[in-house]
């Protein structure tokens, strides 16, 4: 049986959709019970969280688990948190991290990456098989800039000329999916799949491909850093994940994001989808002013 952590959110609402296609048996950890709606009829689920973990006799159902949380400053103490209470159940599960491309990089200071390496530590100091599940820049992050590419016309972003390998949510829970349900857990420790987009597209990329969907021109603003810096304050983001997100750029500008894999079609059989398919899809957060479309919480 498989555990879903974060089964509401974007990469976990597709894992959970991917396990029932597979007939895994999974339950989905929610915080309450009416959280649960509008999962899979397939999935079922435990009350908990994080940082109170189920109780050890639940937590011994699930030979399998999926474990991520958002991105902020409490992220490592709440998933070493629940890591030790699977400790403590003593039935040492597989555990499925999501992680982010780099974080395995002792170069990389983004502090999105810093935190998933160190979770990766404690981890891996339990003894606990582990594989990772890392994606390059989801292309639902472009959902944060879609009022300026709607409003103005204006892909703004303090990117240089750095590239990245855009990945769909989609795709990051169809290859977390067959990691959970892998024959050989032994044969899968320790992997660390990068997932990526179909290719390494820089902003004046993006923008093209935004234009050529979308029938308007939308050009690449290559922002200052501290114009972006206030762009992010605005948005009410929390300081630390502001900066967080300056890191990630500055990052990217350096060639840290130019990567693609074959890990999509190596574990689903199928292309990683384009970034012109994913746009289709959410034409109505980049043309109209949906109320009910916000940016993924990973």
């Amino acid at each position: 049986m498989i555990l879903v952590i974060g089964a509401t959110g974007f990469v976990g609402h597709h894992l959970v959709e991917e396990l029932a296609d597979l007939r895994a048996p999974n339950a989905a950890m929610v915080r309450v019970p009416a959280r649960a709606q509008g999962l899979p009829s397939t999935t079922g689920y435990v009350v908990g969280t994080l940082d109170d973990p189920p109780a050890v006799d639940v937590l011994r159902d699930f030979d399998r688990v999926f474990l991520m949380s958002p991105t902020h400053s409490e992220q490592v103490a709440l998933e070493t948190t629940f890591i030790d209470a699977l400790v403590a159940a003593a039935h040492r599960p597989h555990v499925v991290k999501l992680a982010w491309d780099g974080f395995d990089d002792p170069a990389c200071r983004v502090r999105f990456m810093h935190n998933h390496r160190l979770v990766a530590e404690h981890l891996e100091s339990t003894g606990l098989p582990v594989t990772y599940v890392a994606p390059n820049l989801f292309m639902e992050n472009l959902l944060d800039l879609a009022d300026t590419i709607r409003d103005e016309g204006l892909l703004s972003a303090p990117a240089g000329e750095g590239r990245a390998g855009f990945v769909a949510s989609s795709d990051v829970g169809a290859v977390a999916a067959r990691a959970l349900t892998v024959d050989d857990i032994a044969a899968e420790d320790g992997t660390i799949h990068v997932v990526t987009g179909p290719e390494s597209l820089s902003f004046d990329d993006v923008a093209a491909r935004i234009s050529a969907v979308f029938a308007r021109e939308v050009d690449y603003d290559d922002q200052p850093v501290e114009e972006a810096r206030a762009a992010l304050r605005s948005q009410n983001h929390p300081e630390w994940h502001c900066e967080g997100m300056l890191e990630l750029y500055d990052w990217l500008r350096h060639g840290g994001c130019d990567t693609v894999t074959e890990d999509v079609p190596a574990a689903t059989g199928e292309d990683a989808r384009p970034l012109q398919d994913w746009l289709n899809e959410l034409r109505g957060a980049f043309v109209g002013r949906p109320q009910t479309i916000s940016p993924p919480k990973f």
